[in-house]
C-alpha cells in the first residue's frame, strides 16, 4: 500500500523497481542469523538464529530488554560484526556478511547510516566537521579536495534540517545530549544511505529530548527514509510501523 504509493509517486523510476519482483519490496533479508561469543572458556549464544525482513520505507522497530541480543543484531545487519552462522541480503542480492575490505568499507559508509546511543562524536571536531568526516570516509583523498564544497553544503543543511544551524562551530561538549544526538543523526545522513540504523537512540536523553528526536525521524520516515531501530521502550518502539520483540536471542512469534 504506502510502499507502493511512495514507489508512483516518485515517478517509479527508485531503485525499488529494479529489484528482482520476489524481493521486490525487501532492503534487508536476514536468514538464520547466530552470534556465540566466547568468555573464559564458556560459549554464550547470544543469537540464536534470526530470521527478519525489512521492507523499502518501513519503520521497524527491534525491541527487547538489555542482552536480549538486539544491539548485536543490529551490528550485523550495519556490517560492524559478522554473525557466527547466516547471512544478510541487502538489495535481494549482496549478502554483506560475505563482504571484505574496500567493499565492506563502503557499505557501512554509504548504503547504511548508523546511529548509536552514546553518539560517538569526536571530541577534538566542531559539529559541522564530524558531519563531514562521514562524508570524507566514502571518499578517495585524490577526489576529496574537489568534493569539499559541495560536501560542506550538504553537512550545513543537514545541521539546520536538525535545528542545529547556530551551532555549526561548537564542540561536542558545548553541546546538550540532545544536539550531540542531532549532529550524530546528520552524520549518518550525510552520504543519503538507503537504510538508518538506530540503536536506542533515546538511551540518554530525557523525555522532551527523546520527543524531539522521535519528531525528527518521524520526519525523515515520511519523506520515504527506511528506519531500522532498537529500543528496550515500548513507546519508542510503538511509533514505528512495525515492531518485532527480540528475548534472549529469539524473535517471538
Amino acid at each position: 500500500g504506502r510502499n507502493e504509493a511512495r514507489r508512483q509517486n516518485t515517478g517509479g523510476t527508485q531503485r525499488q523497481d529494479a529489484l528482482p519482483t520476489d524481493t521486490d519490496n525487501t532492503i534487508l533479508q536476514a536468514t538464520g542469523l547466530k552470534r556465540s561469543f566466547n568468555e573464559a572458556g564458556r560459549e554464550l549464544h547470544v543469537l540464536r538464529g534470526v530470521d527478519l525482513s525489512v521492507h523499502h520505507g518501513e519503520w521497524l522497530s527491534i525491541l527487547g530488554r538489555s542482552g536480549s541480543g538486539k544491539s548485536t543484531l543490529l551490528h550485523l545487519i550495519g556490517g560492524l560484526d559478522r554473525p557466527t552462522a547466516g547471512s544478510v541480503l541487502f538489495n535481494g542480492d549482496t549478502d554483506i556478511t560475505k563482504l571484505r575490505g574496500g567493499k565492506l568499507d563502503r557499505y557501512r559508509n554509504t548504503h547504511v547510516g548508523l546511529v548509536f546511543q552514546q553518539y560517538h562524536l569526536l571530541p577534538e571536531l566542531s559539529a559541522l566537521d564530524n558531519v563531514l568526516i562521514g562524508a570524507m570516509l566514502g571518499r578517495s583523498l585524490i577526489a576529496w579536495p574537489g568534493q569539499r564544497s559541495q560536501a560542506r553544503e550538504r553537512a550545513e543543511g543537514l545541521l539546520e534540517r536538525v535545528g542545529l544551524k547556530d551551532r555549526l562551530t561548537h564542540r561536542p561538549n558545548k553541546l546538550s545530549g540532545g544536539e550531540r544526538q542531532r549532529v550524530a543523526i546528520a552524520r549518518s545522513l550525510i552520504n543519503q544511505p538507503q537504510v538508518l540504523l538506530a540503536d536506542e537512540p533515546t538511551g540518554n536523553l530525557d523525555i522532551d529530548t527523546s520527543a524531539s528526536i522521535m519528531d525528527l525521524f518521524r520526519e525523515l520516515h515520511r519523506e520515504g527514509q527506511t528506519l531500522v531501530m532498537v529500543t528496550h521502550d515500548h513507546a519508542v518502539a510503538n511509533i514505528g510501523d512495525r515492531t518485532v520483540t527480540l528475548t534472549k536471542g529469539k524473535l517471538e512469534k
